[in-house]
């Protein structure tokens, strides 16, 4: 049986919930499809010391402030389940967990969304899925020789599941940090961190609210036509959250080069020595989850649908929410996905 709707919005994380708070105030009936099988989207797969960059009143989604975590400046990834599950039902947002989006394809006037629990027909789709179901794995020579573990940032929970082993953190970015920090503060494990080039720390008073700040600041000078300013990769890469200062500041945070091969038992350096290995970390980031709109041949470079703002310049009536800077400014953040999320809706509200 085939179901009609305005919008049918694809994800049910933060900005699939964002969408539908907007698509709401727009008067537009819509549901959204959510493959998890409870809210909170993918902070409930996070690994347990995971903190935001910033407090939670800095946090928050259209409509509703965050709370503090008592206790914590920056709440940990079980307050935002909390916070995004008290969300979905605060609004009593139209989610269907564990729904499955397998394609979006074209049907005449409207858009036909097909999910494993059945089909839908739509004036407009937003996908909003994310990039954490698509982990990145570099090809890295000799990966499919080592006999050690290999995980990558979505499958590491915590430091425990490491005591007493050799671990090599592979990645020049917050997760890679953060995870390395992990575990040389928690001291029961050897741990070695590479990199492809130095890692860039942004100053100690930067955190998540003026990154906010900085990458609006940049969209709307390009969208004036003045100089790119460089956003938030012209001050570095990496927070320095509590726990990643206090590895650095302690000595136990100094990355070494990348690595030139994995063996069968460890790592080749470039200068042919070798080191022995139990587990390698991939934090080597993520590729937007977007295989249900392959139907529609919208794919530009490096995976990405051009876009103007959030509507896909090949399909005015799709719109992609929350996947980075191309999709938004900052909208792959709490705080930054509100504003794209309004101006989607108000786009699809005006469709004729």
């Amino acid at each position: 049986m085939t179901q009609r709707t305005d919008v049918v919005v694809v994800g049910g994380g933060q900005a699939g919930l964002a969408a539908g708070y907007h698509l709401r105030r727009q008067g537009l009936n819509f549901v959204i499809l959510d493959a998890d099988a409870a809210p909170g989207g993918s902070w409930q797969h996070m690994w347990t010391s995971l903190h935001l960059f910033s407090p939670a009143e800095h946090s928050s989604l259209p409509g509703r402030l965050m709370p503090a975590q008592p206790g914590e400046t920056y709440p940990d990834a079980g307050h935002v389940v909390d916070y995004l599950t008290d969300y979905e039902k605060r609004y009593d947002l139209p989610v269907q967990h564990g729904t499955r989006v397998d394609a979006v394809r074209r049907d005449g006037s409207r858009l036909l969304v097909e999910a494993d629990s059945g089909t839908w027909q739509a004036r407009a789709v937003i996908s909003a899925t994310g990039t954490w179901t698509r982990p990145f794995l570099p090809a890295v020579p000799g990966r499919g020789a080592f006999t050690g573990r290999q995980l990558h940032t979505v499958n590491h929970r915590r430091p425990e599941d490491f005591h007493g082993q050799r671990v090599i953190v592979v990645g020049g970015g917050n997760s890679a940090a953060q995870i390395a920090a992990d575990l040389a503060l928690d001291g029961r494990a050897e741990v070695t961190w590479v990199t492809r080039r130095p890692p860039r720390f942004l100053p100690d008073d930067i955190d998540g609210r003026a990154l906010f700040d900085v990458a609006t600041a940049r969209r709307r000078a390009l969208d004036a036509g003045r100089v790119d300013t460089g956003g938030v990769a012209s001050l570095g890469d990496i927070v320095a959250v509590p726990p990643v200062r206090a590895a650095r500041d302690a000595g136990l945070l100094t990355a070494k080069p990348m690595f030139a091969q994995l063996t069968a038992t460890g790592v080749r350096w470039a200068d042919g020595s070798r080191s022995g290995a139990d587990a390698i970390i991939w934090c080597t980031g993520f590729r937007p989850a977007l295989a249900h709109l392959a139907p529609l041949n919208l794919r530009g470079p490096r995976g990405h649908v051009p876009t103007d703002g959030t509507r896909a310049l090949g399909e005015p009536r799709l719109h992609l929410l929350g996947y980075g800077d191309w999709t938004g400014p900052a909208s792959a953040t709490l705080i930054g996905v509100g504003r794209p999320a309004r101006d989607a809706a108000r786009a699809i509200a005006g469709l004729s």
